[in-house]
C-alpha cells in the first residue's frame, strides 16, 4: 500500500489571480501617489506665498514712511526677521522687484501651479 503524500502549496491559477489583483491595485494607486506629490509641492509654494504676504504686511507696519516695498529677496534673505523660513526650499523660485505695490511670484520646480501675491491676495494659476 502506498502512502498518500500531502502536497502543500498554491496552484498556478491561484498565484496568477493574486498577481493580477496586485497589478490592478498598483495601477490604481500609483497615479494617486504621484498626484499627492504634486499637491505637496504646490502646498509648499502656497505656504511660502502666505509667508511673503504676511512679511510684506509686517514691513509696511514697521516702515510706514516707506513709499515702496522691497524685492522678494529682502524677505527671504533674512527669514527670521519676517517669518519666511518656509521659503528656504532650494526648489522654490521667488521673484519680485521693489515697487510701490508688491507683486511676488512663487513657483516650485516640481509643482504644477504658480502663485502670484499682490495686495489684493494670492492667485494661483496652472504652471505653463
Amino acid at each position: 500500500m502506498r502512502k498518500q503524500q500531502s502536497l502543500a502549496g498554491f496552484t498556478l491559477i491561484e498565484l496568477l489571480i493574486v498577481i493580477a489583483i496586485i497589478g490592478i491595485l498598483a495601477a490604481v494607486l500609483i497615479p494617486n501617489l504621484l498626484g499627492a506629490r504634486k499637491h505637496a509641492y504646490n502646498t509648499i509654494s502656497q505656504n511660502c506665498a502666505n509667508s511673503l504676504a504676511k512679511a510684506a504686511a509686517i514691513y509696511k507696519i514697521d516702515n510706514p514712511q516707506s513709499t515702496s516695498f522691497p524685492a522678494a529677496s529682502f524677505f527671504t534673505g533674512d527669514p527670521t526677521s519676517y517669518g519666511t523660513q518656509n521659503c528656504l526650499d532650494p526648489n522654490l523660485t521667488i521673484t519680485g522687484d521693489s515697487a510701490a505695490q508688491y507683486d511676488y511670484t512663487i513657483v516650485h520646480a516640481n509643482g504644477s501651479k504658480v502663485f502670484n501675491i499682490t495686495e489684493n491676495g494670492i492667485i494661483s494659476t496652472p504652471k505653463p
